[in-house]
């Protein structure tokens, strides 16, 4: 029986509901005047090789410094920087690519967010691709999460999940990114798209952290009748 992403999504929202990822502290920027989307952009650089627990960390720091603004972090030492998000590890190249990336910002936007994400989404990707240490699942993140733009994030977990459900592409970035979006904006446009994606992600994260694990628990597995891995796990890759 062959799954569409349509269906996963409707199985895996039956089961976890709304999960409302990005994380990220409203309370925070209302009190301090920043603006939100600029901590999904941090946390999209420190989640890099890392759990999200240690981003949370980092994060942390950033906001008892009240340094999660752009401007704050590029008139920041580097030094200083890299003691701030160093619970997130690989401190030091992180901290070189976030001065990098607010200095862009900085530059080419006058540290203003909206006018970064108010245009083309092909646009912005191909600029932040171009920025050092973004790669297209960083960038994917940003224009999703942050920017709210139709985009959906593969990660090794969405590979993962791919090789094991039979759908039969080739399991790259690229491939996977357009089966699923050719298939769900099939069904979904503009900002419920954009929902749809950000769910979807959000919710393929949990399946394999609960049921999809490199040593999977299929038997009570939500999509579990549709996996080749539980019917045939010595063919599947794991």
């Amino acid at each position: 029986m062959k799954m569409e992403p349509i269906n996963l999504y409707k199985i895996l929202f039956k089961k976890y509901g709304n999960l409302n990822w990005w994380p990220m502290d409203k309370a925070y920027h209302v009190k301090t005047g920043s603006d939100p989307r600029f901590e999904i952009i941090v946390g999209a650089v420190l989640t890099q090789n890392t759990a999200w627990s240690n981003v949370e960390k980092a994060l942390n720091n950033l906001k008892i410094k009240k340094m999660l603004d752009i401007k704050e972090i590029s008139e920041t030492d580097e030094h200083t920087l890299k003691d701030m998000i160093k619970p997130s590890g690989f401190f030091n190249q992180k901290a070189k690519r976030l001065k990098i990336l607010v200095d862009h910002f900085c530059v080419n936007h006058d540290a203003d967010l909206d006018k970064f994400f108010d245009r083309d989404i092909t646009e912005i990707r191909e600029e932040l691709l171009e920025i050092n240490g973004i790669g297209p699942e960083t960038a994917d993140s940003i224009l999703l999460y942050a920017g709210a733009k139709p985009i959906f994030v593969v990660d090794a977990y969405t590979k993962r999940l791919c090789q094991r459900i039979p759908i039969n592409i080739d399991i790259s970035y690229d491939h996977i990114q357009d089966y699923f979006q050719k298939n769900l904006s099939k069904y979904y446009a503009g900002t419920d798209l954009s929902k749809v994606y950000n769910e979807l992600h959000a919710q393929i994260v949990i399946l394999a952290k609960e049921f999809c694990k490199k040593k999977p628990v299929c038997d009570k597995c939500p999509i579990n009748t549709y996996c080749k891995y539980k019917k045939e796990p010595i063919l599947a890759n794991p």
